[in-house]
């Protein structure tokens, strides 16, 4: 798949003159665009979760927009309202911030449940309806969310229903002592983000992820794949699995995962790398569980190590 590796590239290479040495995060986030998904960010303040977002936006040449989600957030706010023209009688449609290429729902988590769940259809229909009347969303269309892991208060969890229309969830971490230090460097004077220039076309991500589904997948690597998820549903500490949608999301994520590494074909090592980020989030742990001090992301480790592949036909050479 050279023309998604050639164009992951550019993108990678481009946003790491913003955020360096987060190669793997920005490499996630193509993964969700070229399957159409959406990305939710659990990190804690200041290590770039919005620039990252505008740093790709930038790189593609997309429209970008910035929603800070806060109590008093309305369902409106986000997809719009219909405003009253005395000139013409009529009713006339708003469209709000939702009608964008690249959506960044800032601590997403501050916002109310009923607010929250009006992102839902856009998420899972790229669609929005108000007062009755549908109106499709723009394509590409990428809802990229933040949340804060350590403040609580005045805080809405996002129930599992929402957390499960991301596609994935990744946290963006901390430079290291080298990393930190040519940051340090790049923002002496401007700072990055003011020239980061558009390196490929945006809307080109339509016809490249129809590419993805020519991706082999080989029935081994299906069968894997299935077996991880049932694995997660039958786990004696698990009150919920993962779900079908949690499926789809690691068999599809392989699969660009794949093309953006110039394979026409998944290997295994790309499905236990996207396992984490695709099927740790869906999954909710029994209250006694949680009270031992386990994880969603150590439950999935054990069923990783305990889920083995039979290997079919052997693999084409890279």
């Amino acid at each position: 798949m050279p023309e998604v590796s050639e164009f992951a590239a550019s993108v990678i290479e481009n946003v790491g003159h913003v955020i360096v040495g987060k190669e793997r995060s920005v490499e996630l986030v193509l993964v969700a665009m070229l399957c159409e998904g959406h990305v939710l960010i659990e990190d804690v303040p200041g290590v770039g979760k919005t620039m990252l977002a505008r740093a790709v936006a930038a790189s593609l040449g997309c429209s970008f927009k910035r929603l800070q989600c806060t109590p008093d957030l309305l369902p409106n706010d986000i997809t719009g309202v219909s405003v009253y023209n005395q000139s013409s009688a009529s009713f006339e449609f708003r469209p709000g911030p939702v009608f964008v290429n690249i959506l960044l729902a800032d601590e997403v988590n501050r916002a109310t449940p009923r607010t929250q769940s009006a992102l839902l259809e856009a998420m899972g229909e790229r669609q929005v309806t108000v007062d009755g009347i549908t109106y499709p969303l723009q394509r590409p269309f990428l809802v990229l969310a933040t949340e804060n892991p350590i403040e609580y208060e005045g805080t809405f969890p996002l129930p599992e229903a929402q957390l499960d229309r991301f596609m994935l969830k990744l946290s963006v971490g901390y430079p290291d002592l080298s990393q930190e230090k040519v940051m340090l460097r790049n923002l002496q004077h401007q700072h990055p983000i003011e020239s980061v220039a558009q390196v490929v076309d945006g809307m080109r991500l339509p016809e490249l992820a129809r590419q993805i589904w020519d991706v082999h997948v080989d029935d081994s690597v299906a069968d894997y794949i299935a077996r991880l998820v049932q694995a997660t549903r039958r786990h004696p500490d698990l009150m919920l699995g993962a779900s079908p949608r949690g499926s789809l999301a690691l068999f599809k994520g392989a699969q660009a995962l794949a093309a953006i590494r110039g394979r026409d074909y998944v290997k295994p090592d790309d499905v236990k790398e996207l396992a984490r980020p695709a099927l740790a989030h869906r999954l909710i742990l029994k209250p006694e569980s949680s009270l031992r001090g386990r994880s969603a992301l150590d439950v999935l480790e054990e069923v990783l190590q305990s889920t083995g592949i039979e290997l079919g036909e052997a693999q084409p050479a890279a």
